[in-house]
């Protein structure tokens, strides 16, 4: 009877032990640096911007998506009554109201704002986690393999990776056999405030992928260049994501002073997709493999 009684107080400490302890909270820095305390559970996620909910969608997590920013609205196996909020104003108490587990934020979602705009759900007890705006398509692989590390995807994040290395280095292969470099312009604004790139962002990396330059590669980063100075460089071809003009490709060409930059007089103007090209995401891809037949029709078929 003793020993009976021994053996039942053992397994009871035991379960008394296992009923105490939880899951071990993990604290993790955000790609911006910031240290977070991730959440024991991750079944309701709110993504701010749309290449975050494209790689969340690509993990396989679109169903546990129940919030996500305007823009993710059209993007491909998320549910379309989902909630859409504008983060560019975020209204916390619908955001709290949602009971997420956590947000995957945006730098974009600071642009203009000297505070901290989801300081009031962090207060709140909600992890959010930033992932700044990628300046490079390393900076793509890193933070797909961030968002699949810390949502415990980890392997469909590797496989998203290697698969964007495995068709950009086929097109680098030919880029790099390229000698007779084009030269070209890319608008992402158009006329009367152009905006364009230089270099220190992923859309300069991946004009150099496919062997061409970008007319502005001496300037950093994201630029409004003048009409004069895109005339002046004379580009071999012209590049836009500009789909919200009509007919687009058109108002390139008919500008006043344009008629006699190359890309115009050869009708090399093309239109890239605005999705694929503007969002840090593995859609990346597609804007490259267009943009190389764009610029190098006779090199990659």
């Amino acid at each position: 009877m003793k020993k009976i009684t021994s053996i039942l107080a053992i397994i009871l400490v035991a379960m008394l032990g296992i009923a105490g302890c939880s899951p071990k909270e993990k604290i993790i820095n955000d790609r911006e640096g910031n240290e977070v305390k991730l959440p024991t559970k991750m079944d309701r996620i709110i993504s701010t911007a749309p290449s975050n909910t494209e790689v969340l969608v690509e993990l396989g997590l679109a169903d546990k998506l129940v919030g996500v920013d305007t823009y993710s609205g059209d993007i491909e196996g998320i549910n379309k009554d989902i909630a859409k909020i504008d983060f560019l104003k975020p209204d916390a108490e619908a955001i709290i109201a949602l009971d997420p587990d956590i947000i995957i934020a945006s730098g974009h979602n600071k642009t203009g704002s000297s505070e901290d705009p989801f300081k009031l759900i962090k207060e709140a007890g909600i992890s959010v986690v930033y992932i700044p705006s990628s300046e490079s398509i390393q900076g793509i692989y890193d933070d797909t393999m961030f968002i699949a590390d810390i949502t415990d995807k980890k392997k469909e994040g590797q496989k998203i990776v290697d698969d964007m290395k495995k068709q950009i280095q086929e097109i680098k292969a030919i880029g790099d056999t390229i000698t007779d470099k084009k030269k070209v312009y890319f608008e992402i604004a158009p006329a009367p405030g152009l905006y364009s790139f230089g270099n220190s962002t992923f859309l300069n990396e991946m004009v150099e992928l496919v062997g061409a330059e970008n007319i502005f590669k001496d300037q950093k980063s994201w630029i409004s260049p003048s009409e004069e100075a895109i005339i002046d460089a004379n580009p071999d071809v012209i590049l836009t994501n500009v789909d919200y003009v009509k007919n687009s490709l058109e108002s390139i060409k008919s500008r006043k002073g344009w008629e006699n930059i190359n890309a115009v007089k050869n009708n090399n103007v093309f239109l890239i997709d605005k999705n694929a090209s503007s969002r840090p995401s593995q859609h990346a891809v597609k804007a490259l493999k267009e943009m190389a037949t764009a610029i190098y029709p006779d090199k990659f078929k």
